[in-house]
């Protein structure tokens, strides 16, 4: 295939964006608003770019229906440091905080969680291999809150609904965010890298409860309170500016599709038609649960092991891209998030059709 032909891209993350959101990235990165200068060469302190933040800020209050009792923080350090930083900044070390552990990303919270006080694994879908969501689990009375990851993308799972608890919730929305509507009010806090469905790698949203904050006695590094954060606006250091430009032309793109309500029925159309193809070809199965199915990563395997070659072949020979499964896991995996056309699912439908035809 030609390199310069737009591919197919079903990557996991950093992952595809939509048309229109480059295109005005790009003539942002030569010049901004016709100002002559380039959003990687501003002051953050500019009110060029104080606009931007805060436009940003205002989608994703109006997209999310954040109320004002809620801060909305653009941070560094990925998904990852939220692991960190919200046991660090909401849990007392001889306090209990609940999990869920329903793959990698829970894993890995849990362990830098253990770091900063009591740690209850409430239910794990690890003797399945992550197959699945755990429905049945008692919260302790004493939990402050119960952390969990709305869905999971090596594995394919997603929570169709959320757990009603006394605790409030903190969710790692790396994978889904902006995907569903969601009941904000529902939750302590959520986080998201943005490199799935919301803008490039680089930026972190962090939504939390204002009242929520600076209760444990615990001496944090400035960088790592979350209450330095809000006091400056996302400002106390340089921010990730150039992500924060992409992410909030996302946030544009994504009310003028109509909003979350929107946007979820688009996924959902995209999701069936690919899992409805599953289903029905002779070459692959699903391994996940069906009532627990993400409408994000759809996760299949060759029903023989010696499929997998020439299909990723046959992938690759009409431009489709990154549907190769995770090493966990193996086989196939197309993250449709998003800025995901209907159209590249439906390309990725004719050539495992095809492929039934040829070896089923």
């Amino acid at each position: 295939m030609h390199s310069s032909t737009k591919q197919h891209n079903f990557s996991a993350g950093p992952a595809i964006l939509p048309p229109s959101v480059l295109k005005e990235a790009s003539q942002g990165v030569r010049n901004l608003n016709n100002s002559g200068l380039s959003i990687l060469e501003i002051s953050h302190r500019s009110p060029e770019f104080d606009s931007i933040a805060k436009e940003a800020e205002a989608l994703v209050r109006e997209i999310a229906g954040v109320d004002d009792s809620y801060a909305v923080l653009f941070l560094s350090g990925g998904a990852s440091s939220q692991f960190f930083m919200a046991p660090m900044n909401l849990l007392g070390e001889n306090e209990t905080a609940a999990y869920l552990d329903t793959g990698v990303w829970s894993t890995k919270a849990i362990k830098e969680a253990k770091n900063f006080g009591n740690i209850e694994v409430l239910a794990s879908s690890k003797d399945r291999n992550y197959v699945y969501i755990p429905k049945r689990f008692k919260k302790p009375k004493d939990a402050v809150y119960l952390h969990m990851t709305s869905n999971n993308t090596i594995y394919g799972t997603q929570f169709q609904k959320f757990p009603d608890v006394e605790a409030p919730l903190i969710c790692d929305m790396s994978s889904d965010i902006f995907s569903r509507p969601i009941e904000a009010n529902k939750f302590g806090m959520i986080y998201s890298g943005a490199q799935k469905n919301i803008g490039p790698a680089g930026v972190t949203l962090v939504i939390v409860k204002k009242d929520w904050l600076g209760r444990t006695d615990r001496n944090l590094p400035s960088m790592l309170n979350y209450m330095t954060h809000v006091e400056k606006g996302s400002m106390f250091n340089t921010p990730p500016a150039f992500p924060i430009y992409v992410l909030m032309l996302t946030l544009r793109w994504i009310k003028q599709k109509g909003g979350l309500a929107a946007i979820e029925k688009m996924n959902k159309s995209k999701a069936r038609l690919l899992y409805k193809e599953i289903d029905n070809n002779p070459c692959f199965h699903g391994p996940v649960d069906k009532k627990d199915r993400s409408l994000m990563n759809v996760c299949f395997l060759p029903t023989k092991k010696e499929f997998t070659a020439p299909f990723l072949e046959m992938c690759k020979n009409v431009g489709i891209s990154g549907v190769k499964g995770h090493r966990s896991v193996g086989g196939f995996r197309a993250s449709i998030y998003n800025a995901m056309p209907r159209r590249s699912v439906q390309a990725l439908v004719n050539v495992m059709q095809e492929f039934g035809k040829k070896y089923g």
